[in-house]
């Protein structure tokens, strides 16, 4: 599409007359045309990557469809309503510089237009607009105190079993291969598969015996399928995205063990040599013993027979492209399969993840959210809104860790200009005794609890219980006793550097033996990290006053959540798929921001006009 001609000229040019009669200074649709406006207009630049410049119908203008996009997440409507409130809404149309009877466009241009912002790499384009605007307008600074925390994020998917995931990837692959093969070409298996997955469903009130059934035979169905699509002829549907998703199913659910081949029966011998000169009763034979033979298809793919009888948990036979070979094909115990797996096929990057032990615990499918939010450590009059913005919003599985996603949200962060936090307000899950050693060796500052030690010794002292200093290889015991022996260990593979204390001498007779050494011990030994020291000077660090008054600035980030979740929608994800998941994270960002700082305008605004210390609070932005 080419791009219309556009022109930067004020709001006060076009829409003069609604400025007077209907929006006083202090209203967010008069600060949002004001203040945000001009600073998406400014984006266009960027914004005009997505479109060809020369060729193709008029589009939408982009300065447009970004701020459509801002004013939808900050007000969350769907697409629909979004484009209903530019229609209608003189609020809408003044902050977007419009006028009554304006053309519109259809709801699904907004569809296009994020289409377009992920095709390229410009997502964080409304986010990194609004906060480059707070910069200029130094509410923040690119180098500012923060804090961090994670939420869980719901995917736009139900939660499946393993026997409905196979199924329904099959059903997939089955559907998107349907309308490529005529008639002619379809294996002889095709009927059954289509029958079996397509126009049946599983009945749930089978026993758990009849349902490990059904998900043996739906991993020999899907080796089936897979195995036909790596013939020469097919190598061009193999590469279907239905077909290379159930191959991702397939390898995470099953696996096939090489066998050997079935022994043939004698029985099967007199159909081949059969002539005319065979009796009645041989021929009815053979057409017995034909008819209770495997079925074979043209190509040589044996044909799966229905059995009766009861539940046989003997693995099932797939086939191999050797027909003298045999293979089965097992369904993985679940301490097999990997968290990252497809949990479900129509979101194959939605992935598990829980927390909590016991009542507490939470699960869910989707994605995790980092969220990073600044520190302003101002004393607030009453009635004054927050100085505090959001700094970065990262999204990424959630199988991943809170401290892969900190990295994320370094990179993230460098990427928009800005520089590393000199101090940084976390929970403990972001705190390890490397990531204490590299923020100090970067004169930075990482306030958050460190981890206890694990209690893997059955009740007895930890390593927490004993005073360690990696420095000069010597660690004291609970009951004194320095260590007689230190070791440094080295892993090749992954370069981790650990170190063992011992206590050869000293246990034999220690009183405290019992509470220290475990009955298959001789003496007690303590294996820590290199970085052992710093984790340990924390540990007693969180114990003191001023480290737990340091840390309230992190309890901040929780109602910041809460804000985004109740708000803006953080919680369930509008769309599939971990780039859109990305984009929608930071439109709301970007709205949350934008709320933000209106209130605070607005509240600057009233103060002036009032002339009063305490003004009221500015009525909510919803």
């Amino acid at each position: 599409m080419s791009l219309p001609s556009f022109s930067t000229q004020s709001y006060l040019f076009s829409t003069a007359g609604l400025s007077a009669q209907l929006f006083p200074e202090d209203d967010r649709y008069f600060l949002f045309a004001k203040l945000v406006y001009p600073e998406l207009a400014a984006a266009r630049p960027k914004l005009e990557a997505c479109y060809c410049l020369e060729e193709g119908r008029p589009a939408v203008e982009p300065v447009l469809m970004l701020g459509v996009s801002v004013l939808q997440y900050l007000e969350d409507v769907p697409d629909r309503q979004a484009v209903d409130l530019l229609h209608y809404h003189y609020g809408w149309m003044f902050a977007l510089n419009r006028q009554p009877g304006d053309p519109l466009f259809h709801a699904t241009t907004l569809v296009n237009f994020r289409q377009r912002l992920d095709e390229h790499g410009l997502s964080e384009v409304g986010f990194q607009t609004i906060l480059d605007a707070l910069v200029k307008a130094g509410l923040i600074s690119r180098q500012s105190r923060q804090r961090l925390d994670s939420t869980q994020m719901f995917g736009r998917v139900s939660r499946m079993s393993r026997l409905d995931c196979v199924r329904e990837s099959l059903r997939l692959a089955l559907k998107e291969l349907e309308p490529l093969l005529e008639l002619p070409s379809r294996p002889c298996w095709w009927t059954a598969q289509w029958e079996k997955y397509v126009e049946s469903q599983v009945d749930y009130r089978a026993s758990s015996e009849a349902l490990a059934r059904k998900l043996a035979e739906a991993g020999q169905d899907a080796w089936q399928l897979l195995d036909w699509l790596r013939q020469p002829a097919q190598s061009s549907l193999a590469s279907n995205p239905q077909a290379q998703l159930l191959q991702r199913v397939f390898g995470e659910q099953f696996e096939v063990v090489a066998s050997q081949p079935a022994p043939r029966t004698q029985e099967k011998q007199p159909i081949e040599v059969a002539t005319a000169q065979s009796s009645p009763a041989q021929e009815s034979r053979s057409e017995v013993v034909a008819a209770n033979s495997e079925s074979v298809c043209p190509s040589g793919t044996p044909l799966a027979t229905e059995q009766s009888g009861p539940v046989n948990s003997a693995p099932v036979q797939a086939p191999t492209e050797d027909p003298g070979a045999a293979a089965q094909v097992l369904p993985k115990d679940k301490k097999q399969m990997d968290s990252q797996r497809v949990r479900n096929p129509h979101d194959p990057e939605a992935s598990y993840a829980s927390k909590g032990q016991g009542e507490q615990k939470k699960e869910h499918v989707g994605y995790k959210v980092q969220v990073a939010e600044s520190v302003s450590e101002a004393v607030l009059a009453p009635g004054e809104p927050t100085h505090n913005f959001l700094m970065g919003m990262v999204s990424h599985p959630a199988y991943e860790s809170d401290e892969a996603g900190a990295k994320q949200m370094e990179a993230e962060q460098a990427a928009m200009g800005l520089e590393k936090p000199p101090v940084q307000y976390v929970d403990g899950a972001y705190v390890s005794a490397q990531e204490l050693a590299t923020a100090a060796a970067e004169g930075r500052e990482l306030i958050g609890p460190a981890p206890g030690a694990p209690d893997n010794n059955e009740g007895r002292f930890t390593t927490e219980q004993f005073q360690v200093s990696v420095e000069e290889r010597k660690a004291v015991c609970p009951a004194g006793q320095q260590s007689t022996q230190c070791s440094r260990l080295h892993e090749a593979e992954t370069g981790k550097v650990t170190f063992r204390f011992e206590w050869s001498t000293h246990c034999a007779d220690c009183p405290l033996r019992g509470q220290c050494v475990s009955p298959k011990q001789k003496h007690r030994t303590i294996v820590v990290g290199e970085h052992h020291s710093a984790l340990q000077t924390r540990r007693r660090e969180q114990q003191s006053s001023e480290f737990k008054e340091r840390m309230k600035h992190r309890n901040g980030i929780e109602g910041t959540q809460s804000e985004l979740v109740r708000g803006h929608g953080l919680r369930r994800a509008r769309y599939r798929g971990l780039a859109k998941v990305k984009l929608q994270n930071y439109f709301i960002g970007a709205a949350c921001n934008v709320k933000r700082w209106l209130r605070l305008e607005a509240w600057k605004i009233r103060r002036a006009l009032s002339g009063a210390a305490a003004p009221a609070m500015a009525p909510a932005l919803d």
